[in-house]
């Protein structure tokens, strides 16, 4: 049996702006969402319940004996214990604390390291793996469970479930240990349809073949750039019917079928488009539910493209295609298309829509359009790690 000490820290304010189209939860957006929403409303608490659960599991299945170290709730305790883990309390914020900050994050990091951590798991986006990453200055391993509207970072698990496997793989020796890149997001820009990301540190993380992704690829070569808009032209004038309802979601690739359109689409929005008009501009999730049942069509499209080196379609900056959306359309209303030079580096793609039935309802086979009149048939498979 494998005694082992492990810290777990939620941010329970990430991924909450996702379906209304935030471009991220800085500051002071947590204080608008507080006043509406407790923490277990939120899908941060949800994520961090569905790694716990499957934690227990493995915990049980292998024999382990961990101790969590969390914070009181809403900063991870909770899911902890409604698992059946054993927990111990990390006296760093006050109990019922609503809403918390950027600062508790860290000085809970701080507080986890003063009873020697082998792993810090926290539960959150690029934001939290910064904080996380500045407090524990290399003293222990970080590990991701995404929970944010960006999870471009190299730290994080495909998902919930894919993260509690590798931490059991972890203190049972099956997972090494390796510099990974965090990257930082300049949120204000993003928020402008500007994508700007960098380099901002390399952070010990445990790793494993397909139990962690790696960092977002942002840089397009001129050679895909015409790939891009091969795609766009066979979009326009094959696949662009009338009296069809387009929901167009962010990215470059499908930026430039928003171009080929002639509409003034976003770059990192989700926009609507019905016979070559444009509906709506980067739509959150209700905006887009209100065009579906408002608009005279006779299908729906959703046009989505993987992230470059991770091939997350679905759950990574277009969480306003929720489960509700998908569900009212059906999964046969999903178009994919991609590059050849990006599905060059992706062996499968993702969907993590936070609704592991749907995830897998999901999940087999795509056809993705990858040039004019050209196709390829690419696996699907659950940001949970699940085959």
């Amino acid at each position: 049996m494998v005694v082992a000490r492990a810290c777990f820290i939620l941010n329970p304010f990430a991924g909450a702006g996702g379906r209304r189209a935030w471009k991220g939860t800085d500051w002071p957006l947590p204080l608008k969402i507080a006043r509406e929403a407790g923490p277990r409303e939120l899908p941060a608490w949800r994520r961090a319940e569905r790694f716990a659960a499957e934690m227990a599991r493995q915990e049980r299945a292998r024999g382990l004996r961990i101790l969590w170290l969390a914070p009181p709730d809403p900063m991870g305790r909770g899911p902890l214990e409604g698992a059946g883990l054993r927990v111990e309390t990390v006296p760093c914020i006050v109990e019922g604390k609503w809403p918390t900050s950027p600062d508790d994050t860290m000085g809970c990091v701080e507080e986890c390291l003063r009873r020697g951590p082998e792993l810090i798991v926290f539960a959150g986006g690029d934001g939290t793996a910064r904080l996380v990453a500045s407090a524990a200055r290399r003293r222990a391993p970080i590990l991701g469970v995404p929970a944010g509207v960006k999870v471009y970072s190299a730290v994080f698990s495909p998902g919930p479930e894919a993260a509690a496997r590798l931490v059991a793989d972890f203190f049972e020796g099956r997972a090494h240990v390796e510099e990974r890149e965090i990257l930082d997001i300049d949120e204000d820009a993003f928020r402008r349809g500007e994508l700007r990301a960098r380099l901002w540190d390399y952070h010990p993380a445990p790793a494993r073949p397909g139990l962690v992704v790696g960092g977002k690829q942002a840089h397009h070569s001129q050679g895909e750039l015409w790939e891009m808009e091969e795609i766009a032209e066979y979009f326009r004038e094959e696949i662009a019917r009338p009296c069809t309802l387009l929901v167009l979601g962010p990215g470059r690739t499908v930026y430039e079928i928003k171009r080929a359109l002639g509409v003034e689409g976003s770059l990192l929005g989700v926009d609507a488009v019905h016979n070559e008009r444009l509906l709506g501009r980067d739509l959150d999730e209700e905006g887009i539910l209100r065009l579906i049942r408002e608009t005279p069509h006779r299908r729906v499209l959703i046009v989505v493209s993987p992230i470059g080196g991770q091939g997350f379609i679905l759950g990574r900056g277009n969480q306003q295609i929720s489960p509700r959306i998908l569900r009212l359309v059906g999964p046969e209303s999903l178009l994919v298309v991609a590059t050849p030079t990006k599905l060059r580096g992706l062996k499968k793609l993702l969907v993590d829509t936070g609704d592991p039935g749907l995830d897998t309802r999901l999940s087999g086979h795509v056809r993705v359009l990858v040039g004019y009149n050209r196709f390829r048939i690419v696996p699907v498979r659950p940001g949970s790690g699940e085959e």
